[in-house]
């Protein structure tokens, strides 16, 4: 088995009432259950970044892509990406990136 790391990016945001916040925690909750052992890491959301220019300067990035990530366990890519059909953000209209972790 290999892992996979999904990034994801987009969707609605973090939800703003305590009712919206916990609904997407069940969500989010019911999909790594669906999973099951394939999960490797939940993850966790992306807030405020910073961008390193190969001139040595950083400024900031704004609203980043990416939104956050977990790392799953998979036969192959296609299975990788399968697993990532159920994802919650793709719900709130964002997307997954499936990428190979190679080990080192």
């Amino acid at each position: 088995m290999t892992n996979y790391v999904l990034t994801y990016s987009g969707g609605a945001g973090m939800a703003d009432t305590p009712e919206a916040q916990e609904k997407a925690m069940a969500e989010w909750g019911a999909w790594f259950g669906a999973i099951g052992g394939s999960l490797v890491e939940g993850g966790n959301p992306f807030g405020a970044s910073r961008t390193v220019h190969a001139d040595g300067s950083a400024t900031d990035s704004g609203d980043s892509a990416l939104t956050g990530f977990s790392v799953v366990s998979a036969p192959d890519l296609a299975a990788a990406a399968d697993l990532a059909k159920g994802c919650p953000i793709l719900n709130a209209g964002g997307k997954v990136e499936v990428y190979e972790a190679i080990p080192m």
